[in-house]
């Protein structure tokens, strides 16, 4: 299909009287509003910053970049490989994480809605100034030369994407315009705003506005637009349902590039169908990741792997005793003064600051100064026994 005008992209949303679509939409809102309750303020930050590191893997992963979960943590204490492939892909890495912490801790541009023309260049930018320059170039579709990706710019060549040819560079700043106005909050109702969290993902894709980076461009966007409308959270992560369903999820973005089939397919250019069936696989991955860290972050659960984990750590001489109540303090209370170490261990206080010691050692425990309070970390180590499958099986053999 020739793509000379921004009709060419219609439909922007499908219908609020599809009834399935705006069950779901429900249901997301129903479930994620009390995915955070049960847990104290500093527990949801600690397990926030774990579901970053989360975030960028799978994000990463669908883009065939694999990075091990421990090289990603290592990244980030800025423990970083001998110049190459698998240093570059580390400072991919924390690149992705540290945009999604600005949008988690808003200090992402809050004066721009996540679809807006400048929030998606501010993504782009963000990501791309802090790579290395090797994953700066890529190949040209149509020669043999080099192609600068620059932070924030759209492209200026023509491309392909699978079977589509998205629109030329001469005609992206109308397209992005109608995409803007399209999911603008003000034009949309609460339902229509959930819809667009899926319908803009895919026309962002289709767009394709960047020279490359357009992926994660998109589920950062659409991760700042669900934490947006007060139903996504630091605590779960649409691409790790997208990734784990990869082969579903480009099949669906493939489909809804399709034309319009016939008479009973919508009234636009692109097919409806298509796009409501992208809009309920999307919202379904939705539903899907919430209900997985609903049970993954029960307080019960969580508090009884820990307390099976430092059990059999005791008995290896790895831990001290006591380092258990302490462990269920900091969780349920999210917080725990160092001054109750003695109290909660039940040793006199030259030992219950050395289980204090051992335990800060660890990543078990942190704090944020040497008479600071204690809160729970969640160190790499854990992960598999304190927060099991957040991550393939053979990828969390830490």
């Amino acid at each position: 299909m020739t793509i000379a005008h921004v009709s060419a992209m219609e439909p922007m949303l499908p219908s609020v009287e599809e009834a399935e679509l705006t069950d779901l939409a429900f249901e997301l809102i129903q479930k994620s509003a009390s995915l955070t309750a049960p847990l104290p303020t500093p527990v949801q930050q600690e397990l926030g910053r774990l579901m970053r590191s989360m975030n960028c893997y799978y994000s990463n992963l669908i883009e065939g970049h694999q990075t091990h979960p421990r090289d990603i943590e290592r990244a980030l204490a800025r423990d970083l490989d001998v110049p190459g492939r698998k240093r570059d892909l580390q400072e991919e890495a924390v690149a992705h994480i540290a945009v999604q912490t600005a949008i988690d801790t808003s200090i992402a541009p809050t004066a721009d809605w996540p679809t807006s023309e400048a929030y998606v260049r501010w993504i782009h930018r963000e990501f791309c100034r802090r790579l290395p320059d090797r994953l700066l170039w890529v190949q040209s579709q149509d020669s043999e030369r080099q192609v600068s990706v620059i932070p924030g710019e759209f492209r200026k060549d023509i491309v392909d994407v699978g079977r589509h040819r998205p629109p030329p560079p001469d005609l992206l700043s109308a397209f992005i315009n109608r995409f803007e106005r399209a999911y603008a909050p003000g034009n949309l109702s609460k339902v229509q705003q959930l819809l667009s969290s899926a319908a803009a993902h895919h026309r962002l894709l289709w767009i394709h506005p960047f020279v490359d980076g357009n992926g994660r461009v998109a589920r950062l966007m659409s991760h700042a637009l669900l934490l947006r409308l007060e139903v996504g959270s630091s605590l779960w992560s649409i691409s790790r349902g997208l990734a784990r369903n990869v082969e579903s999820y480009k099949s669906h973005l493939a489909g809804a590039d399709a034309s319009r089939h016939g008479d009973f397919d919508g009234r636009g250019a692109l097919s409806y169908r298509a796009l409501k069936d992208f809009c309920r696989f999307f919202l379904g991955t939705c539903i899907d990741q919430v209900d997985f860290m609903r049970t993954l972050v029960q307080p019960t659960e969580i508090v009884r792997r820990i307390e099976i984990y430092v059990s059999e750590e005791i008995h290896a001489r790895r831990l001290p005793k006591g380092s258990f109540e302490m462990l269920r303090e900091a969780f349920y209370k999210g917080e725990v003064a160092r001054g109750r170490a003695p109290e909660l261990t039940g040793y006199e206080e030259r030992r219950a600051r050395e289980t204090v010691s051992t335990l800060l050692e660890k990543g078990l425990l942190i704090s944020k100064g040497p008479r600071a309070s204690l809160t729970i970390g969640f160190p790499m180590f854990v992960l598999e026994r304190w927060l099991p499958a957040l991550y393939p099986a053979a990828t969390a053999t830490l």
